[in-house]
């Protein structure tokens, strides 16, 4: 049987595949069928560039034109760097990462695996303590010619490995659930008890009881998380607190702290300490010492 493609599926086989959503999609894909469909123009592709304009220009008939400046710049291909000693292993680059590039466990240090990134930033904005650098590696190469085709076809693959992997745990996630609304059903009554509902009182139900356990486990979380907004605001009122904390979690803000106390240590921490707090890092610094090694980052 031949194979068909769509317009879409021509149009995807054009584009780098970096999955960096700078088009205003989600992903590749959607931005092709975006394009295919009148919905997008074909000059929203930064990683592309003007190459990848003038590839999907001739694919569609239409003359070539200028990179859509909304959607960013043609650069040369950056790699994401890790700065070891700062990260708190919170993983939440991970979950950012479109084709599975950094590795790790929750608490412990994550790595970028140079070879699998594409450079597409994502990681950047949910790293509550900002120890992540994109750094360019591909000289003044730009567009497709810091970038291969080899790299796209695997970054391709890499990212429908991923979305299957979401599906997978999502669709698992909904499975347990299901199971425990299940569990926690009370069983059908026979036709006899049944019959008799009416006209006989049934003992009160356990409901209450489980209900005002979960409300008190519900409280007892929104305390903690409303001690760690206020500590976060105190912080950031005194100009301690880092960049990128929003929605985090108790356990992570923890960690957050622990790292800016790290930064100070390090003398890595920005501008705008205190003087109070610039003291209480010297002392620090002179009860424990920091190593003289640089940090290190994969």
């Amino acid at each position: 049987m031949t194979d068909v493609k769509t317009l879409a599926d021509r149009i995807e086989d054009l584009l780098p595949q970096t999955q960096c959503t700078k088009c205003g999609y989600p992903a590749c894909r959607p931005y092709a069928e975006a394009v295919a469909n009148g919905e997008a123009n074909y000059n929203q592709c930064p990683p592309g560039g003007a190459e990848g304009i003038a590839r999907l220009a001739a694919l569609l008939g239409k003359p070539v034109i200028p990179l859509n400046s909304a959607n960013g710049v043609e650069r040369p291909r950056p790699l994401a760097v890790i700065d070891e000693q700062v990260c708190i292993g919170c993983t939440l680059c991970m979950q950012a990462c479109p084709v599975d590039a950094i590795v790790g466990a929750p608490k412990q240090m994550h790595s970028v695996v140079a070879e699998l990134c594409t450079g597409c930033d994502l990681c950047v904005p949910p790293c509550p303590v900002d120890c992540i650098t994109m750094l360019p590696v591909t000289g003044e190469a730009t567009g497709w010619d810091a970038w291969s085709q080899s790299h796209a076809d695997a970054a391709r693959a890499r990212h429908n490995r991923h979305e299957t992997r979401l599906a997978r745990e999502r669709d698992a996630a909904e499975a347990r659930a299901a199971a425990r609304r299940a569990a926690s059903a009370p069983p059908a009554a026979p036709d006899a008890v049944a019959a008799n509902a009416a006209t006989v009182p049934s003992e009160a139900p356990a409901a209450p009881i489980a209900d005002d356990a979960e409300a008190k486990k519900r409280a007892i979380i929104q305390a903690a998380l409303e001690r760690a907004r206020k500590k976060k605001e105190d912080l950031a009122a005194k100009g301690e607190g880092p960049l990128n904390t929003e929605n985090v979690s108790a356990d992570v803000q923890a960690q957050i702290d622990a790292a800016e106390a790290r930064r100070r240590r390090l003398g890595l921490a920005s501008g705008g300490d205190t003087p109070g707090s610039e003291q209480q890092s010297d002392e620090s610094n002179e009860s424990n010492p920091p190593s003289n090694s640089p940090p290190t980052a994969r």
